[in-house]
């Protein structure tokens, strides 16, 4: 038996993943309703010749059984028209869901996305935070099988690394060095608070 896997149309090598999307996957996370085990969403960026660039997110409803998963379609269309009024070079360059692995229902969402972006990427983001640390793995989806018979898809790992632009550098150096303090309360400022602040 021959297995054959299909030529790879323009793998990306490496995904860079900008912290604003993990802030918005992690949020809508914590939003989600109570019998929603995991989240799910389009990826926003751009492809060149060897990466994919991700800079922002959208959480897209969805319900999931053990047969079949139900994507509210209009709403991510909707969504990505109106991210492209103030970002016009952004492209849908993938999909994300939460969990550390992917599952069966992965296929049916990738196939979603294969409609939209030619091979896109899909970034799954362990929320369960495992050794305390947040899980983020990137894949690209290959057909295989035996030709002319039966085919498959499977899901290839691609190394991902968090790329920081010079203001989100700063906003993420605040966040570590807040992460280890004792919560807080903290107050706004009345307007004489921030008249003498200022002088």
């Amino acid at each position: 038996v021959i297995f054959k896997m299909a030529a790879p149309e323009s793998r990306a090598r490496k995904v860079f993943i900008h912290p604003v999307v993990l802030f918005s996957i992690v949020d809508g996370y914590e939003r989600r309703s109570e019998d929603a085990k995991r989240v799910i969403g389009t990826l926003l960026g751009s492809v060149d010749k060897t990466s994919v660039e991700i800079r922002s997110s959208f959480g897209v409803p969805h319900n999931e059984s053990e047969d079949e998963v139900a994507i509210e379609l209009e709403y991510a269309k909707s969504m990505f028209d109106l991210h492209k009024k103030s970002h016009p070079n952004d492209e849908i360059v993938g999909w994300y869901a939460t969990g550390s692995d992917v599952t069966e229902h992965s296929l049916l969402i990738h196939e979603y996305y294969s409609r939209e972006t030619s091979n896109p990427v899909h970034v799954t983001v362990d929320t369960t935070l495992k050794g305390s640390r947040m899980g983020v793995r990137a894949y690209q989806s290959s057909k295989m099988g035996v030709p002319g018979k039966t085919e498959g898809t499977i899901f290839s790992p691609i190394p991902c690394d968090v790329i920081l632009s010079g203001p989100e550098r700063v906003g993420v150096n605040w966040l570590q060095k807040t992460k280890n303090t004792a919560k807080q309360s903290i107050s706004p400022l009345s307007d004489v608070q921030h008249v003498s602040s200022a002088s």
